[in-house]
């Protein structure tokens, strides 16, 4: 029983780290659009507007954030005090 548990603990965390990796925010907007490509799914003339709007939001957004969490270009990385000298 051990063994199994391992087994599918180490799947989830495998399939985990593949789908969400690093970015769990573009993970998120893909549940999203493929969400609103279903609910569209009849009405092709908003579907061909709305679905590369919302990915541009996206992307732009993760854009943002990530910019926002390494700070600006040329700037000098401030000391970190955790990590070992």
């Amino acid at each position: 029983m051990k063994l199994i548990k391992r087994w599918g603990r180490a799947f989830g965390l495998f399939w985990w780290d593949f789908l969400v990796g690093d970015t769990p925010e573009l993970f998120v907007a893909t549940l999203v659009i493929v969400a609103v490509a279903l609910l569209l799914g009849h009405h092709h003339e908003s579907g061909y507007l709305m679905l590369p709007a919302l990915a541009i939001v996206f992307l732009v957004l993760s854009a943002y954030r990530g910019r926002r969490r390494t700070g600006p270009v040329g700037a000098k990385p401030t000391k970190q005090t955790d990590a070992p000298s």
